[in-house]
């Protein structure tokens, strides 16, 4: 009963202090009993969800971002509040403590078992790692390796009705040498431990007709069946299967239960089956966006002769495809969204708030001036690809205006601070500290991966160390920066900028200080 009236208590809250909370670019609650996918307009990639009595609870992966492993909870499906981290920084500390893009943590698997919260997360590189929380929020068990190897990706659990365990999962080419199957193992009950040495390939995408990359399973077991969902095609275009046995180690039938279909959310896949407190099902999965990242989407769930028909089933086939706007799951829930906005005025940094790498404290602070954040300036090479402090997050919506207010009179020379729209390429606008002045300046960089040299697209006078910057966000993430050195009236520099996925994951925007000085931010407003 609590868990339903703490939305509405916290809104009450704000109104009686007469605050009224930042609008969010992107609301999924239509505020008439219906919502509009995606429910998560952010890259919370490779989603898992779990209900744990009238609460909905998900994580998702964050490869090489630290804090990792996101946790989102909320009471209808549709407004989520991103409420922490489980995995405070990368293992191994070394190895993660400069940025490994595209490595880290991979697709997580959630649940809940004999009083305790569980995820389940893959490393490509060292294998599968559990944790393990009495309280979803944590604090969280240090991950524990569970499962050594490389290329073991995509883990899923289940405890069986007789007592025994088993562990499912997926291959990474580019690490095993084989994809396209799902091996599954035998695991100690309390998890202590993996029962064998190989396991048994029980899917085989490779023995079935026009299946390419068979990954992200999760394992069920309903009315005597054994059903492991999972993804095929690829991430960018494929589609949903299900496969079930009466036989945990089969053989398997399969069934595509979604796909594209007539819709515009192209590759609609990987995710999780939650049963609401209704009893009725539904299935969260994820779209990718290329620049966006790979966006949450809801859809509802029934079955037809033992099978799961996913969305809207068009033709009565049992395929379904995406719905672009349904009923809430739950009624009468208050809208919200996961916090963008930062006013720098607390103990701590947001939690939407991620490192490109393991961080260290001394990075920052939020007690050397008061409302605002100090970043130091730390050493940076030739271009900020591999730059461990940059202070970022994700894409919100499609379209949307960032705005922030920096302090720049403590810049070292050759410092450089400002804000920046960070992928595979990249573009920032900020203060440079060169021969003893200090100016405003566009930058850019091109294929970073390909070690790119960042180039000085425009610069401006900077008289006042006081100055407001932003860049305003339209569909395509096509990006235009712009200053003002009063607040009121903003001037754009340079062309715009389209916004670049990076490796694995979606563009980010953020904050950053480099080589030496500091730069202080007074606040980090998002707004549509």
């Amino acid at each position: 009963m609590l868990n339903r009236l703490l939305p509405f208590l916290f809104a009450a809250l704000l109104a009686a202090c007469g605050v009224a909370p930042v609008a969010s670019p992107w609301m999924p609650d239509l505020g008439n009993g219906q919502y509009q996918n995606p429910v998560l307009h952010a890259d919370y990639s490779d989603p898992d969800a779990i209900r744990v009595g009238d609460m909905y609870y998900l994580t998702s992966s964050s490869f090489n971002n630290a804090p990792g492993l996101p946790l989102l909870q909320s009471p209808d499906m549709v407004n989520w509040t991103l409420v922490g981290h489980a995995l405070p920084q990368q293992v191994p500390l070394d190895v993660f403590a400069s940025p490994r893009h595209g490595k880290g943590a991979w697709a997580p698997c959630l649940r809940y078992h004999d009083g305790k919260f569980w995820i389940f997360y893959p490393d490509p590189d060292f294998g599968v790692y559990v944790m393990t929380a009495t309280a979803f929020a944590g604090p969280w068990s240090a991950p524990r390796l569970l499962l050594a190897g490389k290329g073991i990706i995509d883990p899923a659990p289940l405890w069986d009705d007789d007592g025994q365990a088993y562990l499912l999962h997926a291959w990474a080419k580019s690490r095993a040498g084989i994809a396209n199957q799902l091996t599954l193992r035998r695991m100690a009950p309390d998890v202590s431990r993996m029962l064998d040495d190989a396991g048994k390939t029980v899917i085989d995408g490779n023995r079935l007709p026009n299946y390419t990359t068979l990954e992200g399973p999760k394992l069920y077991k309903h009315d005597g069946y054994y059903y492991v969902f999972a993804p095929a095609g690829g991430v960018e275009f494929g589609w949903q299967s299900v496969f079930r046995s009466r036989s945990i180690g089969g053989p398997y039938e399969d069934k595509i239960v979604m796909t594209q279909g007539r819709t515009p959310v192209n590759g609609p896949h990987q995710g999780a089956w939650v049963r609401s407190q209704a009893g009725a099902d539904w299935f969260i999965h994820f779209q990718d966006k290329r620049a966006y990242g790979r966006v949450v989407h809801l859809q509802p769930m029934g079955w037809r002769d033992g099978w799961p028909v996913i969305g809207e089933d068009v033709d009565g086939k049992g395929t379904g495809q995406p719905v672009l706007q349904y009923r809430k799951p739950v009624a009468g829930q208050a809208a919200m969204a996961p916090a963008t906005s930062d006013e720098f005025d607390g103990a701590s940094l947001g939690l939407q708030w991620q490192w490109n790498a393991n961080w260290k404290p001394e990075w920052y602070s939020l007690s050397a001036r008061a409302g605002y954040l100090r970043l130091y300036g730390q050493p940076a090479g030739r271009n900020l690809w591999d730059a461990s402090s940059l202070l970022l997050q994700k894409l919100p919506a499609e379209s949307f205006t960032v705005t922030t207010r920096m302090d720049v009179s403590a810049l070292g020379e050759g410092g450089n601070a400002g804000l920046i729209m960070y992928g595979s390429d990249y573009a920032w606008l900020g203060a440079r500290r060169e021969g003893g002045k200090t100016r405003l300046a566009l930058v850019s960089c091109y294929k970073t991966e390909a070690a790119c040299s960042e180039r000085e697209e425009a610069g401006a006078e900077l008289a006042d160390p006081q100055v407001w910057l932003r860049m305003q966000v339209r569909p395509g993430g096509v990006t235009t920066f712009s200053y003002s050195r009063d607040e009121r009236n903003y001037t754009i520099i340079g062309k715009p900028f389209t916004a670049r996925m990076g490796r694995w994951v979606g563009a980010q925007m953020g904050l950053f200080a480099t080589n030496g000085g500091h730069a202080d931010i007074d606040y980090f407003h998002v707004t549509p």
